[in-house]
């Protein structure tokens, strides 16, 4: 580790254990006794670290500290304890799960390295922690890291982007020139919101469906984000745009234990029966995913209102009956 990791490292022994021993230090930090004296030291005279020999204890502390009320050091910049780098080591793991690995190693890799440092992780140490936090994911689509990386550039500093973009349902490439709004993340893919200038309008893009990507030099067209979020954020999961309708669920008392402790929107409304059961009532303006939802409790869920997805689930619960019961 280098000298300012080793600053780092001295106050967080000391802070942690209260009293640390030369020797402990030593052994900690790896270098000469010579080093550790000038490092101790500096952390004294330059730094201002209160650092003392406690003769009791055969050990250096924080003065400080030996009395109630008194102003807690801290070493210059960014300060933190042992419990929030550890955070921030877990952190590195869903970044890693979420994320592009050549984009993370690119530009994230280095810090959460001076993080384990820090920590005085060894090599082997250093190697397992990452391994102690597990993330799942399913089904995950994976953009272009380039594009992933010009896309947030373009967002962050407000300027246009120039795209080709696949258009699944039918196959077809198109150009679009966009002004980015923000960065969405949903169910294990990347989305950018932004004002279409071809179609003079908001719309969401999946960051795995852009071909190309080039940032320019135009400045964005920049929308309050209460605007954004009365006309993106008003249906279920990633569909947008549309009319606005309100679906009532009624889940039995078996589907209800899990669907209770689940937001499926921030404005739904549920209500728990006395026999167990759930009333849901959410907002959608496309089915498309409310149903695929629903369709993972068929059998324990009764769509209310309105019709048009009572009418709609039903016949998604007939296809699939036939598709099980239909001969090759």
């Amino acid at each position: 580790m280098d000298r300012t990791e080793r600053f780092y490292r001295i106050e967080m022994l000391i802070r942690s254990r209260t009293c640390v021993r030369f020797d402990t230090l030593l052994e900690e930090l790896e270098v000469s006794p010579a080093t550790l004296k000038r490092d101790l030291a500096y952390l004294r005279d330059r730094l201002g670290a209160p650092i003392e020999w406690d003769r009791y204890s055969r050990g250096y502390r924080f003065a400080q500290e030996a009395w109630r009320g008194a102003p807690k050091h801290e070493l210059p910049g960014l300060w933190l304890n042992e419990q929030e780098l550890h955070a921030l080591l877990t952190l590195h793991q869903m970044l890693a799960t979420l994320g592009d690995s050549e984009l993370l190693g690119r530009h994230l890799a280095p810090m959460f390295d001076r993080i384990q440092a820090m920590l005085g992780l060894d090599e082997k140490e250093a190697r397992e922690l990452p391994r102690r936090v597990k993330l799942i994911t399913t089904s995950m689509r994976r953009a272009s890291s380039s594009h992933f990386e010009t896309v947030c550039s373009a967002v962050l500093q407000g300027r246009r982007l120039q795209v080709d973009y696949l258009k699944r349902a039918s196959g077809r490439q198109e150009a679009r020139d966009l002004s980015p709004q923000r960065l969405v993340h949903y169910r294990h893919a990347w989305y950018l919101d932004a004002w279409c200038h071809r179609s003079e309008g908001l719309r969401r893009f999946a960051l795995d469906a852009m071909q190309r990507a080039e940032l320019t030099e135009l400045q964005a067209r920049r929308l309050p984000l209460k605007e954004l979020e009365v006309e993106l954020d008003r249906g279920y999961g990633i569909f947008a745009g549309g009319r606005e309708q309100w679906a009532e669920l009624h889940f039995d008392a078996e589907a209800a234990a899990w669907v209770a402790q689940e937001e499926w929107h921030p404005s739904q409304q549920a209500q728990r029966e006395p026999d167990g059961s759930l009333r849901l009532r959410l907002p959608y303006v496309d089915a498309t995913e409310l149903l695929m939802d629903l369709l993972r409790h068929a059998g324990h869920v009764r769509v209310l209102a309105p019709s048009s997805l009572r009418t709609a689930y039903a016949a998604r619960l007939q296809a699939a009956v036939a598709g099980l019961t239909s001969k090759d």
